[in-house]
């Protein structure tokens, strides 16, 4: 019985998508081409991650929390020249008829202030509830305020008297109000402020950090694909006998071109954020609040004679915020006055004070501003010296000269030299922002361009050595 075998046709051809292999010529170059590209790839993701991030840093520091964290200080500054104002109105009285003009206008325009910068601080607590509380708390608190710094006006304007004390019906008004202003909107406008501040240094740090560590990552994966043209290339001239493939070696100079100007952008956008916060925002956070505290001085100074059963309490409130602004030993008012002129006569050559001052004089780093602060503190000497004096009048019942005094020219000295300071350091603020914004300027344009021209190179470089194999 014959065996019949089975027979079989002839194996089928393998399919062309099969023949790449890693160990055909066409294969190695499809697969190093294949590399290159998505080594550049990588590199402009890297990149583009690493820009984001300084944009961001930029953003928040310059653009948005940054500017907002200065409104809230400004808030503080609103309110406490709003009740300054109330205290020098009343206590001007009939002698003080333009001073108490002049005071009304500025309590209206501090009004205005302080709203809108509660409106913008409402935004920046958006999506805090705490804040958002906090925002609420102080709405709700201006409006009493205003509700009792009103009727105090309006008793007084019914009871008019010399340069001095008001009426007792309006000093019991006003004492509900400035309790009210002291103890309650003022500490909630400062949590605000540092509230505000913690997020702008939250944001700061987080961002600085990846920016860093973004420039490392970019040079890593510069040198990664840098590495990985070069091999290309030197198979390509090895394989084929043959000079330098041009369109490779222009890919390799966009990548080596790309990433060196990513990592110097990169450092650049570093250092201008740095210089934002440091040099600019934390210095105009400070000065700042040093001006609304000053300001504040200013109003316990008229608290002082406006209220001579609370003189004492306003007396030693006015030096424990005296050393906050510009901390020396002392622990009277006679021992702070003698300090201070100790500590400015020794400044620039000495610093040996701190409090805000003392923070600002630690961060010189500015043209002239050194000069500007020794201008703040001999103003602020002359302010202090005046409310000795000032105090001296109402001990010896001179409370004419007392008033007088104290609605003198030397607060507003300061408080203008202040200002000068604070607008040197706003100015570098700005610079640094700017620079930052320049730095950054384009990137999303070129980053996805050159990428798209190194990976199109790469193509036009391997593209005649695999026709050669068809």
């Amino acid at each position: 019985m014959a065996v019949v075998v089975p027979t079989t046709g002839p194996a089928p051809a393998p399919s062309p998508s099969r023949a790449l292999r890693l160990r055909t010529v066409p294969g190695r170059i499809r697969a190093g081409a294949g590399v290159a590209i998505l080594a550049v790839g990588l590199l402009s993701a890297l990149m583009g991650v690493a820009l984001a991030h300084a944009g961001d840093g930029l953003q928040a520091i310059g653009h948005t929390a940054g500017p907002q964290v200065v409104a809230t200080a400004d808030l503080y500054f609103a309110l406490s020249d709003m009740d300054a104002q109330v205290a020098t109105v009343l206590l001007a009285g009939e002698e003080g008829r333009p001073g108490r003009q002049a005071a009304l206008n500025r309590y209206d325009q501090r009004r205005a202030q302080a709203d809108s910068a509660v409106l913008q601080a409402a935004d920046l607590a958006r999506g805090d509830p705490t804040g958002q509380m906090t925002v609420r708390a102080v709405l709700d608190g201006l409006g009493r305020y205003e509700r009792l710094a009103s009727r105090a006006l309006l008793l007084d304007e019914q009871a008019p008297h010399a340069a001095g004390p008001p009426s007792q019906p309006a000093l019991e008004v006003y004492r509900q109000a400035t309790d009210l202003m002291r103890l309650d909107l003022l500490p909630k406008a400062y949590n605000l402020t540092l509230d505000s501040g913690t997020v702008v240094r939250h944001a700061y740090a987080a961002e600085s950090s990846a920016v860093l560590a973004g420039r490392f990552w970019v040079a890593l994966g510069g040198a990664l694909v840098l590495a990985v043209l070069v091999a290309l290339q030197v198979f390509l001239t090895r394989r084929f006998r043959r000079a330098i493939n041009p369109a490779l070696l222009a890919a390799t100079v966009v990548v080596g071109v790309l990433t060196v100007a990513g990592i110097l952008v990169l450092q650049r956008a570093s250092d201008e954020l740095r210089t934002a916060k440091e040099d600019g925002f934390d210095s105009v956070l400070v000065l700042s609040r040093a001006r609304a505290i000053g300001n504040s001085l200013h109003g316990d100074e008229s608290r002082y004679l406006l209220d001579p059963q609370r003189a004492d309490t306003y007396e030693q409130v006015y030096l424990d915020k005296s050393q906050s602004v510009l901390y020396v030993p002392g622990g009277n008012l006679d021992k702070y006055y003698a300090a201070v002129d100790q500590s400015v006569a020794a400044f620039p050559g000495k610093a040996d004070f701190l409090g805000f001052y003392g923070s600002e004089a630690d961060r010189v780093t500015l043209p002239g501003q050194r000069e500007a602060l020794a201008k703040v503190l001999t103003r602020y000497q002359q302010f202090q010296r005046d409310d000795r004096q000032m105090r001296q009048f109402a001990t010896t019942g001179k409370n004419g000269d007392a008033v007088r005094q104290a609605m003198g020219t030397s607060f507003g000295a300061y408080d203008a030299a202040l200002v000068e300071l604070t607008a040197q350091r706003r100015q570098a603020f700005d610079a640094a922002v700017a620079a930052g914004d320049r730095a950054l300027d384009g990137w999303n344009l070129l980053l996805p361009g050159a990428a798209l021209a190194a990976a199109l190179l790469i193509l036009v470089g391997v593209r005649p050595r695999l026709a050669e194999y068809r």
